[in-house]
């Protein structure tokens, strides 16, 4: 969309469709209704358009009820993950209770980080939820080397569900359900020799591994926010060099790239810069020219998509507008980049 001005009306009407009635091409998402409710909800909320618009009170009623419960105390170290499902048909149990693994009827934490950030966008006290089934299982999905499986049942480990589990436990002010020394062992292992991190040791550098690893550090406590503005005298992480790997990102575009040589893609936007804006070297960004890019894939619908020309996505327009939140776009609430939700939903109001 060939246009200077952030159009935030065409973004509220947006996601004002999407909260309502999502389009067709989401069907084959259905397993991860909970994630796309979180794009919809923390993107009004970014736009400060939740009143009005969203039924606060159903929203809550509605992730509640996702939640796994264990029939007794002993199941919870049944090995179990007691968090909240993705969606309703996530609760269906497995027709072959032989094939569990295959079994999308398990909770898991990515879910389980969505759940409880809407919970917090709409102003829901966390004490209403069972906090410890959640915790107490979780410590189930860790693994020898810190690393976190999403479900049970098994899966990839990587820093992606490192960041879940730290976001989680921060958000229930409660760190039992992980051992942060092994996590912090495990992310400083992900660091490349270029800075960035990759989503496990010896993997190239990515974007939304970056963010994963320097976000869990921040929440975990091992790092402190804005750490090149406090002249600390040293990090357990290479700073200048992950610095220097960040700020390249920045393509020609203006847009930011999640890998060297690869194009820029709007929700890079929100990765790279978020983790120059914990190290603070978000005074590095040339702004102008991200503002730019952005612009080239905000359509004309409303929303944003991933490359310029195309048509908006759900994921890729809620993190343009975190893009947009960084960069202090007027009438946008202040963003709280170590959770993903706007500063003002982190406290609860």
């Amino acid at each position: 969309m060939d246009s200077e001005l952030f159009e935030r009306d065409r973004h509220v009407t947006f996601l004002q469709m999407m909260y309502q009635l999502l389009p067709s091409p989401y069907q084959s998402q259905e397993i991860n209704r909970l994630t796309l409710a979180y794009f919809v909800i923390s993107g009004l909320d970014l736009l400060n358009a939740l009143d009005g618009l969203v039924d606060k009170d159903a929203v809550a009623t509605w992730v509640l009820s996702l939640q796994a419960h264990p029939r007794s105390t002993a199941e919870l170290n049944n090995g179990q993950f007691y968090g909240f499902h993705g969606s309703r048909a996530a609760q269906f149990p497995p027709e072959d209770n032989d094939n569990e693994a295959l079994s999308p009827s398990v909770s898991n934490l990515a879910s389980t980080y969505c759940a409880l950030t809407l919970l917090k966008i709409v102003g829901c006290n966390l004490s209403s939820i069972d906090s410890e089934s959640i915790l107490t299982s979780m410590r189930n999905l860790q693994q020898p080397d810190g690393s976190f499986m999403p479900i049970h049942t098994g899966a990839e480990t990587d820093l992606r569900f490192i960041y879940c589990a730290a976001a989680i436990c921060h958000m229930l002010g409660n760190w039992s359900g992980m051992d942060k020394e092994k996590a912090k062992e495990y992310i400083l292992k992900c660091q490349s020799y270029d800075g960035g991190f990759g989503l496990v040791p010896g993997s190239e550098s990515h974007g939304g591994a970056t963010y994963c690893g320097v976000a869990s550090l921040c929440l975990m406590g091992f790092i402190e926010d804005e750490i090149l503005s406090k002249n600390a005298p040293s990090s357990i992480i290479d700073v200048p060099l992950l610095l220097d790997w960040c700020v390249q990102r920045q393509a020609a575009d203006g847009g930011f790239q999640g890998r060297p040589n690869k194009p820029s893609d709007t929700c890079y936007a929100f990765w790279i810069a978020s983790v120059l804006k914990i190290l603070g070297g978000h005074k590095f960004i040339d702004k102008k020219a991200l503002h730019g890019f952005l612009q080239t894939c905000q359509s004309k619908y409303g929303g944003f998509s991933k490359f310029p020309g195309q048509l908006p996505d759900l994921y890729h327009s809620y993190y343009g507008l975190t893009a947009f939140s960084l960069l202090e776009e007027p009438g946008l609430n202040p963003l709280c980049v170590e959770l993903g939700m706007t500063a003002i939903a982190t406290m609860g109001i």
